[in-house]
Parts: structure tokens; sequence; C-alpha cells
């Protein structure tokens, strides 16, 4: 079209374009579909009708047609800038390249089935390189900068060829014994191989997963699990976990490889992660280690292939819930409602044998929640029932899927004081009261609170009327030394003639209060202010004011004293007293605290104490490992019950801790420290800016684009301790440990292991589990890397310990 001398050729902006009653304008197969779409909201109802009568019309409304140019023009401008604008986070890089991959593996499904994904696939120069930049992008490195110079090509020819060379990093520790305890770390082309491996098996077993497994799976993290244990699982009586011990071995690799094949064909892709098992570099340990903290321990591959093997299990839990929850011949209750068709058809088709269980089982309710290869399960109805069903599962892991069982696990009553530990936190259940019971609590709150002031305030004033008292006897006794103002008829000069030649005037004094103190058995009371409001204020005081102040005591004390029920029952629209039970998440502070002594950021008394192992290190990086202390806590325990405890801890001590380490770096006064660094301490979330994160929902964990799955090992590592150990010179250089990164470290660090807890650990913020061999291991890191290990966006899995090897 030309209008004016203005050649404009639509089809180049909307091919295929239509006038729909002339009031909108639809674009089919067009690259710039959101461009037409936000010129149509912007554009006036009026423009657009103008505009499209002015196309139809020919050489009318000129000036329209050039508008709809500039418009277009505008708008393509700014949607580029806009793009310019918003880069690709992390996670949408993450997801970039898993999506590359997936659609190389999607092509080789064949008839249900997987076939030739080594050779096909991952033996791909590409997969390899998409592979090699999702690693990078766990490491938080700049893909715009020149990474290793890995032969990709070489890599992918060997690896179809079968003779790709499994590399490895191996680091001893010497134990007692003869026997050395050895870790085998994968080396950087072994670590981009698992992960196009890893890849490839989510894609192929990711949707066939139960929904009863959190746990590297996109939405179904740590979070989504204690949600559904608190929110899901309704009204259970008993509850247990399930602790495995297995490392893996050939008879475990041969049962994980069966259960592979039904899903995957392809000879190579088993012989690589036999090659890979013989090697060590599987990592993969059942209970072993406590998964999920982004320990260097622990291979890329084994959240998938445990997910792979425990699904099992998952399918078996499915099928006893079935058969369990089918029986319901026992009697009907309102908690525990099965009278349904569906339930009474499932029990026709069961043998007689099975229903002579039946009235063990009735009313039998099953949750189960995994994570990773931590079990949980709660159970409705009998301990008969929830025995059996233990019983059961049990005998299937050790016989079945050759998993080793903790005989020391017990099946616990929901509702008593014990708790059972999950994801290394405490649940329990507690009872959630009525409204009408609430009201109760607080007005007895009230009248306690109304009660102790007016307690405090009476005792006050005895007491001062009691000391005043000792004050003006010690003055007549002085007074009685003296002849002109001695009154000879008062009892303390009756009884001067017991007193001591030589008694100083205090000894005389003590010696009088000592007999009065007999004479009125004052031992018996709880200290000496008692004693003085109890014998002899209160018997100086006029008796209407004691009866009613003692009244007043009484009558607040028996309402204190009375039951829940008789006093709800007083309140109006109270018809209801009963109380509900509901499932509460505790944090382990007791052991929170202990490892803040353990690591030095507090002494034996509690007090918060300077961190000597952080005083060479510059000022931010000593402020960015108290702050992400801060945003681990944040992200772990932002959904417990008593996270303000938590926040307690971390505005008291650790905020303090911060402070007295840099006051000991530059060795001048705390408040000092504070004004000099005010901006900087900024960092370190306050109280109520912890609050208003959880509230609001804007800490890392509850942002909606955070996966779990993508970030797995970041997400759940512990915090752990480095020291400067010397300054990088021209002639001794270094470079960053982090794979991906080729950056100049300016710095060498070690890492101090401090301690190894066994399975299942609790979650503290701190590293729990650091194999023993890599105690003072010396790592190089460059500014950025050792800012994003402290802060938690890069986890010790991303280090390469072998890189001076």
């Amino acid at each position: 079209m030309q209008f004016a001398g203005l050649r404009i050729d639509l089809r180049r902006f909307l091919p295929k374009f239509y006038v729909v009653e002339a009031w909108s304008v639809v674009c089919v197969d067009s690259p710039v579909v959101g461009v037409v779409g936000r010129l149509i909201r912007k554009l006036k109802c009026r423009s657009v009708h103008s505009t499209v009568a002015a196309i139809s019309d020919g050489n009318k409304n000129v000036a329209g047609k050039i508008n709809l140019a500039k418009n277009l023009a505008g708008l393509l401008e700014e949607s580029s800038n806009h793009n310019e604008r918003k880069p690709r986070t992390r996670m949408e890089l993450k997801r970039h390249f898993e999506l590359c991959i997936k659609k190389r593996v999607k092509e080789q499904n064949v008839d249900g089935k997987y076939h030739d994904l080594m050779v096909k696939v991952i033996a791909d120069p590409k997969t390899l390189f998409d592979a090699y930049n999702s690693i990078r992008v766990s490491s938080n490195v700049d893909l715009e900068l020149e990474g290793d110079r890995i032969p990709f090509k070489e890599m992918a020819e060997e690896l179809a060829n079968g003779n790709f060379d499994i590399g490895a990093n191996t680091f001893s520790i010497s134990t007692r014994g003869p026997y050395k305890e050895v870790l085998v770390l994968p080396n950087l082309k072994l670590k981009v191989v698992q992960e196009a491996i890893r890849i490839a098996l989510e894609v192929v077993f990711k949707p066939y997963f139960s929904k009863t497994s959190h746990g590297c799976r996109s939405g179904r993290g740590h979070l989504s699990a204690l949600k559904y244990i608190r929110k899901e699982v309704s009204n259970p009586d008993w509850w247990f976990t399930l602790l495995v011990h297995k490392q893996l071995d050939a008879c475990v690799l041969f049962k994980l490889i069966t259960t592979m094949e039904t899903k995957i064909e392809d000879s190579a892709l088993y012989a690589v992660i036999r090659s890979m098992f013989d090697a060590h570099v599987l990592n993969l340990n059942f209970g072993g280690f406590p998964k999920g903290h982004g320990l260097p321990q622990e291979g890329l591959l084994s959240p998938i292939l445990m997910n792979i093997y425990l699904d099992l299990f998952d399918s078996e839990v499915y099928k006893l819930s079935m058969r369990y929850e089918a029986f319901g011949t026992g009697p009907q209750t309102d908690q525990h409602p099965s009278n349904s068709k569906l339930r009474s058809w499932f029990r026709k088709q069961i043998d007689g044998k099975s229903i002579q269980s039946a009235e063990l089982n009735s009313n039998v309710r099953i949750h189960s929640c995994r994570f990773m290869d931590e079990i949980f399960i709660a159970i409705s109805g009998p301990k008969e029932a929830a025995s059996a069903f233990k019983s059961e599962i049990q005998s299937f892991l050790h016989n079945s899927l050759h998993m080793d069982i903790d005989n020391c696990t017990d099946v616990y009553p929901c509702n008593g004081a014990r708790g059972v530990q999950f994801l290394g936190i405490m649940v329990k259940r507690s009872v959630k009261e009525n409204p009408a019971i609430r009201t109760v609590h607080k007005l007895k709150d009230k009248v306690r609170l109304f009660a102790l002031q007016k307690q405090e305030s009476w005792d006050s004033g005895t007491i001062r009327i009691g000391k005043k008292w000792l004050a003006h006897g010690l003055k007549k006794v002085k007074e009685s030394e003296i002849k002109h103002l001695a009154d000879p008829c008062s009892v303390l000069s009756q009884i001067s003639h017991f007193r001591k030649a030589g008694m100083e005037t205090d000894h005389w004094y003590k010696a009088l209060l000592k007999v009065w103190m007999q004479n009125v058995n004052a031992k018996s009371e709880v200290s000496g202010e008692s004693v003085l409001s109890k014998f002899i204020a209160e018997p100086a005081l006029p008796q209407e004011l004691l009866d009613s102040f003692y009244a007043f005591q009484k009558q607040a004390e028996e309402y204190i004293t009375s039951e829940t029920a008789a006093t709800a029952a007083l309140l109006p629209e109270s018809s209801s007293v009963e109380s509900l039970f509901m499932t509460k998440i505790y944090t382990p502070v007791n052991l929170i605290k202990k490892r803040l002594i353990r690591y030095g950021l507090t002494n034996s008394n509690g007090h918060a104490r300077t961190c000597h192992a952080l005083v060479l290190q510059d000022n931010d990086q000593i402020i960015d490992w108290f702050s992400g202390l801060a945003s681990r806590w944040n992200r772990w325990f932002g959904e417990c019950d008593d996270f303000s405890k938590v926040k307690i801890i971390f505005s008291d001590l650790v905020r303090k801790s911060c402070i007295r380490t840099l006051a000991a770096k530059y060795k001048i006064h705390e408040s000092e420290i504070e004004k000099q660094f005010n901006s900087e301490l900024s960092r370190l979330p306050s109280t109520q800016e912890i609050e208003d994160e959880v509230l609001n929902g804007s800490s890392e964990a509850q942002q909606p684009n955070y996966d779990e799955a993508l970030m797995y090992g970041i997400s759940y590592s512990g915090l752990c301790v480095l020291s400067l150990t010397r300054m990088v010179s021209q002639s001794r250089t270094c470079c960053c440990f982090v794979m991906g990164c080729t950056a100049a470290a300016p710095c060498v660090y070690s890492l101090h292991i401090m301690e190894r807890q066994k399975f299942p650990s609790w979650k503290t913020g701190f590293a729990t589990c650091i194999h023993p061999s890599l105690n003072r291991r010396r790592i190089g890191l460059c500014k950025q890397h050792l800012k994003d290990l402290y802060l938690g966006h890069i986890s010790l899995s991303s280090i390469d310990f072998g890189a001076w090897r």
C-alpha cells in the first residue's frame, strides 16, 4: 500500500491479518503477535475504527494510516528495548538448556519407549555444550565470558564409540586400622556427561513419579512437603518415619537398571552407568549422608537415580494403601467415615483370607510423604493397623529393594508430646482451640496479669515499710548509747544488760535481729524480704485493708484455676468447647544455639562473641557470611510456627557477632563500628524485615520462578567456614576453582570441616556433613563466587577440588 508517497508493506508486520467487526485486528502465525496485542490495547477504539476504515477506503484518512505505521514502528522498538532491559534469570537459563535437550530426547520416543539416548542424544556435541552451560548457570557464571576449552566433539565421539575415559579425583583420609576412607569426585568432563544423562533421565521418568514424592522435582520441594503434612494429612492417629541405610552395590544397581529398562532401551547408556559405578563416582548412598545439602560428595545423578529407584516404594505404598483403606467392615464413626460404593466393590473382590483381617483394618486412612530417602507415614486408625502397615513396607524395602532398615523407629501417637523428625525439623500435633476457649484464655491471662501487678505493688510497698523499720530499729539502738537520749522505760533499755562488754553497736543489733527471727521462725520463709513484708509491715496495716487485698487475690486465683469448660459455658454463644488438633512444625532452636557455639559465634554462656575465623577477610565478605546465615534460616524455617525464635536469635546474637568481628578487626568500639558500617550492616535484615519477607512471600524460596529441582544442592546448601590462607601473587597465580569459571582468584582459602552428622540430620543453617578428606583443603575463589558461596547462591558441589591435582 502507498499513502502520500509513503509505501508500507503490512505483510512484513501482520501476515494473514483480518478485520473483525471493524473494531479489532487478529493476527495469525505472526512473530509479532504480542506487538499487535499491545497496539490494540494502546489505541482507542475510535482510532482503530478509523484506521481500519482508512485501509478499506484507499485514499481516505491518510493521517490515520501514517499514525498506524508510526505506532507499529514505535511498538516494535519498544518491544526490542523491553527485551534488552530484562535479561534472563538463572531459572530461565536452566529451563532453556534443559528444554533444548528435552526436545532431542522426545524425538527418540517410539511406541512408549526411548531408544538409543546415549548415541543420538547424549553423545551429541550440542547436548554436551548445553549440559556444560547448565553447569555454568548452577555455578552462577556469566555465559558471555569465555569458558573452559572442552573438546565437545571428541567427547561425543568417545561416548558414541564407548571409549570415554571416566575421569575422577580421589581424596583419602587415614583412619584407625589398615583401611583408608576414600572419596571420589568426578572431574569437569565427567560432570558434563552426568548432567546430560541427568536431564535425559528426568525427561523420561518425571511424568511417572508419584505425587507423594518430593525433592528434586519442579514444584515439589521441602516447602511443598511441609505444606502437605500440615494441611493435607487430616486427623492422623499414628505416625512414624523410616530410616533406610544402603550404599550403592551391584545388587541395587542391577535392580535400578532393570527398572530403567521398562522405559529406556539403550545398552550403551547402561554401560556408561556401570562404568561410573566401577569408578565410584555415582556417590549414591541411601541414608549414609544427609541428602540435599549441596555437599561435594553428592553426584549430579544421585537425586534422579534415587527417585527412580524409590519410585518402586511409592508404588508399593499406593497398593498397600488401597488394600488397607478398602476394608471397612468395622463400626462406622463420624471421624473416619468409610461407607462408599467404591470401597464396597473392593471388599467384594478381596478373597476370604483377607476379609478375616477386615475388622482390624476398618476405617484406616494412610498418608505418605517421601523426600528423597526420607519417608514419613501417618495413619488414621487403630495402632494394630499402623504396626501391620509398617511391618509390610519394611519387608518390601528389605526383601525387594534390598534396603537396610533402622529397627529403632517405632509407631508413635500423633496427639502425644513426642513428635517426629522429618526434613531436619520437628513435626508435632498440638491443640487448636475454638474461639470460645481462646476468649476464656485471653480473659484468664488478663486477670492473671492484673492480679500479678497488684501483688507486685503490694510486695514493694510492704518491703519498703519493713526496710524503714530496720533503719528505725538501728537508730534506736544507737540512741540508747547516749545517756541523755536513752529511754529507761523502753524494752531496749530493759534488755541492755544482756549486751556483752565491748560489743559494737552493729553486732548488738544483729544479735537482736537473730533472736527475733528465731522467734518468728523465719527459716520457713522464702527470703528476707518476705519476712519483713509478712511479720513487720502487714501486722501494722489496717485489718480491713488486709482482708480486702487477700479476698481479691483469692477470687482471682479461683478464676484462673477454674475449669475451661465451666468458664466457657458462662460466655454467650459458646455451645461447643471441644478442642481440635492441628499439625505444627518447629525448628531445632536448642541445636541451632549449640551450632552457634561450635562455630564461634557465641560463648558457653550464650553471649555473642567474635568469629576469629573471619577476622582476616574483607568487610564485605564478613557481612556476606552472616547475611548468608540469615537468608538460609529465612528460606528453611520461614514456614515454621516458631520462626519468631529464630528471628530473635539472629537479631540478638548473629548481628552482634558480626559487629564484634568487625570491631576486633579494626580494634575500635562496637558503637563506632555501627556508625562507620551503617550502610554495609543494612544488608543484615532486621527482625521486622525478615517478618515482612515471610508475610509478603518475597523470600527466595517463595518466589514463583524458584524451582528447587533446577537449583537442587543450592537450595539446601549449608554455610561452611573458610579461612584465609594466603594472597595470590604473580609468582604463585591461581584461578577460581568453581566449575566453568576462568577468572583469577585473588586469595586462597582453607575449608574447615566442623561436623559430620549421621542421617537423619537437623537443619541448623550450617553444612551438616562434609567428607573429612576435604578438611583444610585449599581452594581458590574469585570475589564473586566467594560471595555466592557465603550467600547460598552456589554450593560446594560447584567447586572442583581437584583443580590443582
